[in-house]
């Protein structure tokens, strides 16, 4: 017989193809169960169109059959065959897609779908064959046809015997190398596994025989291997149900099932998207964080579905980073089988698919934040961090889409608010949205420099998180309201009054503050009268950008480098303290000397900064008491 030499120089594509397209040996069995479902998804179509053609589904299903010892796949299918010109057209090249035209000539009925687009998924059986056999007889056909090639070298076709319609591909699995292990293609159990993982939502039966243990019969304790044939796939994926059929539980199941986590999910957003761009989705936003979260082990991404086919594990185009913890899948009959990760990062159809699944996500939190707040807050104390980070990273260009799912703690209501909550409590005479740092709430609420807003009646929102300022300073503002530190220099509050007799103190101590500046210098910027602090005796604030929190935090980081605050040392001239001062810088240089460093390390300690020398500010302290 005249072997026959692929066209469209397929020995270079065959091989390209079989060493680039496909990363995974064990792909070919999903493209060619994909083909078989095309096959009868045509017969299925033909019995749309002509009255004459009836289609009784149990009649069409998938076979696969092992059979260890010759070495032997099977993928057999029930659907429309083809005749010898088809099998010449569509793999005789390579490239050329049965499907693809078919789907062109024809207006698709009844939401049924052909997969193939390419024409080149076939071909990744020879990666793991030797031999690839196809045995066809078309729909209306007396005639079947045998078309069998071992590689790039070509292929032959001739007559064959064959009693139903259907094609059957018959894989001579390769033998196994020191690098590769064929055999396990021909295993019971991997078989099934791979037909769960990319094709369990195939519309048709995939059947197989399967070794099963079971009692003998007549005996109670007797058990024998018995060969039966089972349906592997589930059929129809929970996505294409109508959603008034879908409960809670058969959502929870769905996540356990596909093994997403081991939580309960605080909410599941069921999207069926026609239009553009059409897709169906089922998104998860988890109640846990998972324990590789913050880890570069941790992937992102949903898994992505070409009309029922997996054709990726973790599509990280489909999910922000700010949304990496939603878990999920999406299927969209717009996808190629074929396309690979660099083409997903371009395709358009995927990009607004994205852009699409971000909103609804936003909007669903935003919902469920409303609706739902114990959930929210469970969900936010997970991934809250998440979704700062997402406004403070790339410079701030997502701050508007994200800060209405933030929530900081309230030293009024005494548990997490969102920014329109603080702004829509807010008197009309505030001018900005108030925050003090700290390691912990308890410690934020003892902090001397919140005595003044405190005493204003005003809300302070507390950061507790090192990221909560450096967000803040990015949003910059919320509904035209400015954020500012309790900390910072100039409050906006304080009173003509109060701010009369600060600089009349500063004026008339200006001596004693300059002394004091002195014998901190290096350690503070400056030394003034406060005129914020009312029953504390002494607090450190700080000028410009860079906060004392934000010093903490840049400097505790690989790379931080020695960042250093503009700190000012603020006194309160109402104080007992400051008697102790005034009278020590006429009296006695060293007790004004000894009052300063200890001052300024207790402004420290309650600003949770270290203490540059502990036994130094020890033995200060040991000074006071002998005095």
């Amino acid at each position: 017989m005249v072997k026959k030499e692929f066209q469209a120089e397929s020995k270079r594509l065959l091989d390209l193809m079989i060493n680039s397209i496909y990363t995974h040996k064990e792909i070919f069995l999903r493209e060619l169960i994909s083909n078989a479902s095309d096959a009868i998804d045509k017969m299925y179509y033909k019995a749309l169109t002509d009255d004459a053609v009836k289609f009784d589904k149990d009649n069409y299903y998938i076979k696969i059959t092992l059979d260890k010892d010759n070495r032997i796949l099977r993928v057999i299918d029930t659907g429309i065959g083809m005749t010898r010109e088809e099998l010449e057209d569509n793999l005789g090249t390579i490239a050329k897609s049965g499907s693809f035209d078919f789907k062109k000539d024809n207006e698709l009925k009844d939401g049924f779908e052909i997969i193939g687009q390419f024409g080149v998924g076939f071909y990744s059986a020879f990666m793991v064959a030797d031999t690839v056999t196809v045995l066809s007889k078309a729909f209306g056909s007396t005639e079947a046809y045998k078309w069998e090639s071992q590689g790039a070298d070509g292929y032959t076709i001739e007559p064959w015997e064959k009693d139903t319609v259907g094609t059957e591909v018959i894989l001579k699995i390769k033998e196994d190398t020191e690098d590769e292990k064929y055999s396990e293609f021909l295993d019971e159990y991997r078989i099934k596994g791979i037909i769960k993982k990319y094709s369990d939502f195939i519309r048709y039966p995939i059947k197989m025989d399967v070794t099963v243990r079971k009692l003998k019969e007549g005996s109670k304790d007797e058990y024998e291997d018995r060969v039966e044939e089972q349906v592997i796939n589930s059929m129809v994926p929970i996505w294409r149900k109508n959603k008034n059929e879908l409960t809670d539980e058969d959502y929870n199941n769905f996540y356990s099932e596909k093994h997403y986590g081991f939580d309960k999910p605080v909410k599941h957003i069921h999207i069926s998207a026609d239009g553009v761009v059409s897709y169906k989705a089922i998104l998860f936003i988890p109640e846990r964080i998972p324990f590789d979260y913050y880890t570069k082990e941790y992937e992102k991404g949903l898994e992505l579905y070409a009309n029922g086919v997996l054709i990726m594990n973790k599509c990280p185009e489909l999910l922000p980073d700010y949304f990496s913890f939603v878990k999920g899948m999406v299927d969209s009959e717009d996808l190629s089988l074929n396309i690979s990760r660099e083409m997903l990062q371009h395709d358009r159809q995927l990009q607004l698919i994205a852009k699409n699944i971000k909103t609804k996500i936003k909007n669903e939190l935003l919902d469920l934040q409303k609706t739902d707040r114990e959930k929210y807050e469970k969900f936010y104390n997970s991934f809250g961090r998440q979704l700062k980070f997402g406004v403070y990273n790339e410079f701030g260009s997502n701050k508007e889409f994200l800060q209405d799912l933030l929530m900081f703690y309230s030293s009024k209501e005494k548990k997490l608010v969102t920014l329109d909550e603080y702004v829509s409590r807010m008197p009309a005479e505030q001018k900005y949205i108030y925050y003090a740092t700290g390691d912990s709430v308890e410690r934020i609420e003892k902090l001397p420099q919140a005595e003044l807003v405190a005493e204003k009646g005003y809300e302070i929102l507390y950061l507790t998180e090192d990221i909560d300022e450096f967000v803040l300073k990015v949003l910059m503002s919320y509904k035209d309201k400015e954020f500012k530190s309790v900390s910072g220099g100039d409050l906006g509050i304080e009173d003509k009054a109060d701010e009369k007799e600060a600089e009349a103190d500063s004026e008339e101590n200006k001596k004693l503050f300059e002394a004091m500046k002195n014998i901190l210098a290096g350690k503070v910027k400056d030394v003034r009268a406060s005129k914020r602090l009312r029953s504390h005796p002494v607090c450190l604030t700080n000028e410009g950008e860079i906060s004392i929190e934000m010093e903490k935090v840049l400097n505790s980081l690989p790379s931080g480098g020695n960042v250093k605050a503009d700190k000012v040392l603020e006194i309160n001239t109402n104080h007992e303290v400051f008697q102790a001062l005034k009278e020590a810088r006429d009296k006695d240089e060293q007790a004004l000397n000894l009052y300063t460093n200890l001052l300024y390390n207790q402004a420290l300690l309650i600003e949770g900064l270290p203490v540059q020398d502990p036994v130094e500010f020890a033995n200060d302290i040991c000074k006071l008491m002998v005095k």
